[in-house]
């Protein structure tokens, strides 16, 4: 069985705006490592248009070079796509549009290293069926006052262990949890 990993930018006031964070070669360089351990990245719509967004050639082309590992890194990747309004996806990516906890059930059922996600809509509804096997979450030290929270609408509490902390520079930390079982 892979296991479900679930990693995300915040600020330390709990905003997870993709804009919000601040971005450096550690942390791409971090990210794009996430990524690479994975057989296969899980999204929801949103997070799909935006990663394609940026990341997409010719899209991540003229981005700086510490940017290229993590750009060259999803681009590659095999995509699951979760979306009931999608009619059709590409960039390496197949649309989920049946029963979502039985789709990803199965996906970690296969072999393999392990599956990716990120976001918030599609990772409170993981989260809350206990299929999220390992959180990352990448600390920025910014209050950003406003953005999206975390797990809001999260049913049951979840008890997390702190399994790995890696610092970087630029006073960004990666803070790693299991659920406690």
């Amino acid at each position: 069985m892979r296991p479900l990993r679930y990693s995300i930018n915040v600020t330390l006031d709990g905003c997870v705006d993709h804009l919000a964070g601040i971005p450096d070669p550690q942390t791409h360089a971090h990210a794009a490592e996430q990524i690479a351990r994975a057989d296969a990245l899980l999204f929801g719509r949103t997070v799909y248009r935006m990663m394609e967004d940026a990341w997409r050639p010719p899209a991540s082309d003229g981005r700086p070079a510490w940017m290229q590992p993590f750009a060259q890194t999803i681009d590659a990747a095999k995509k699951y796509v979760v979306s009931s309004t999608l009619g059709s996806v590409d960039w390496n990516a197949e649309l989920i549009t049946g029963n979502l906890r039985a789709e990803v059930e199965s996906l970690k059922a296969m072999p393999g290293d392990g599956l990716y996600t990120a976001g918030v809509t599609l990772a409170t509804t993981l989260a809350g069926w206990k299929l999220i096997d390992e959180y990352t979450f990448v600390v920025h030290p910014r209050l950003a006052g406003h953005g999206p929270r975390l797990f809001e609408g999260l049913r049951d509490p979840l008890d997390l262990e702190l399994v790995d902390r890696v610092s970087f520079a630029s006073g960004v930390t990666a803070e790693t949890y299991v659920p406690k079982r």
